[in-house]
C-alpha cells in the first residue's frame, strides 16, 4: 500500500525531470527536443492525477509537489523558449529579451492562484500553463528561423499579452468530456475538429495555432453564455 501512494509523485517527478531537459534543450535552442519533452511533461502531469484519483493515493505534498514540477514544466520552460527566440533584441536593450521571463512570473501566480480557486473545479479561469507552453514550444519549433526585427517585436509584444492571459478572469473550457453526448462536450468537440483541420494544413505551427483557437472559442462560449443568461 506504501509503494502504491508514491506512485503518483514518482511521475509528478518524471514531470518535472522532462521540464529540466526540456530548459536545457531550449537554452541550447533545440526545439524540436524541446517540443517532444514538453508533450512528455503534459502525458505525466496528466497520468500523476489519473494515477492518485485510481490509487486513492491523494495527498498534500502531492498537490504542492504537482505545483512545482508544472512551474518548470509548463513556467520555465516557455519563458526560456521565449528568451532564446528574442535573444537578438538584446543589440537594441540588454533587458529585452529578459521580458520573457514574465511568462515564468505568471505562470507561478496562475498556478498559485489554481490551487486556491474553488472556481477552476470543471473549467480554467484563464489560460492553463500547460496550454501556454505548448504554444511558445511550437511557436519556436516553426518560427526559430524568422529573424525580422519586426517579427521580434510582435513576439515581446506576445510575451506580455501570454503572461496576461495566464492571469485574466476569462473562464476557459476544460479539455475533458464530461461525456460524449453534444449537449455535454460540444465545447471540446468544436475545439477537436478545428486543432485537426489545422494540424493537418499547417503541420507542427497547427498545434501553436490551436492555442489561439482554444482562447477564441473561450472567449465566444463566455459571451453567448453571458447572453444567455
Amino acid at each position: 500500500m506504501t509503494i502504491k501512494k508514491h506512485i503518483p509523485n514518482t511521475i509528478t517527478c518524471l514531470n518535472l525531470f522532462s521540464g529540466i531537459l526540456a530548459t536545457m534543450s531550449a537554452y541550447n535552442e533545440n526545439y524540436k527536443l524541446t517540443l517532444i519533452l514538453v508533450l512528455l511533461s503534459a502525458v505525466f502531469d496528466f497520468f500523476d492525477g489519473l494515477f492518485a484519483r485510481w490509487l486513492k493515493a491523494n495527498s498534500s505534498i502531492g498537490k504542492e509537489l504537482d505545483s512545482l514540477a508544472d512551474v518548470v514544466s509548463f513556467g520555465l520552460v516557455p519563458g526560456m523558449v521565449a528568451f532564446s527566440l528574442l535573444k537578438p533584441l538584446s543589440e537594441v536593450c540588454v533587458v529585452l529579451p529578459y521580458c520573457a521571463f514574465l511568462i515564468t512570473i505568471f505562470s507561478a501566480v496562475r498556478l498559485a492562484k489554481f490551487n486556491i480557486d474553488d472556481r477552476q473545479t470543471s473549467s480554467f479561469i484563464g489560460l492553463a500553463t500547460p496550454a501556454n507552453a505548448l504554444f511558445w514550444v511550437a511557436l519556436a519549433f516553426a518560427y526559430a528561423d524568422v529573424s525580422s526585427q519586426v517579427f521580434l517585436w510582435i513576439l515581446l509584444l506576445m510575451s506580455f499579452a501570454s503572461s496576461g492571459l495566464l492571469i485574466c478572469e476569462l473562464p476557459m473550457f476544460s479539455f475533458k468530456m464530461k461525456s460524449l453526448k453534444w449537449q455535454d462536450a460540444y465545447q471540446q468537440i468544436i475545439f477537436l475538429i478545428g486543432v485537426i483541420g489545422l494540424i493537418l494544413v499547417f503541420g507542427i505551427v497547427g498545434m501553436c495555432y490551436s492555442i489561439i483557437w482554444y482562447i477564441i472559442l473561450s472567449f465566444i462560449f463566455y459571451m453567448s453564455s453571458r447572453r444567455k443568461s
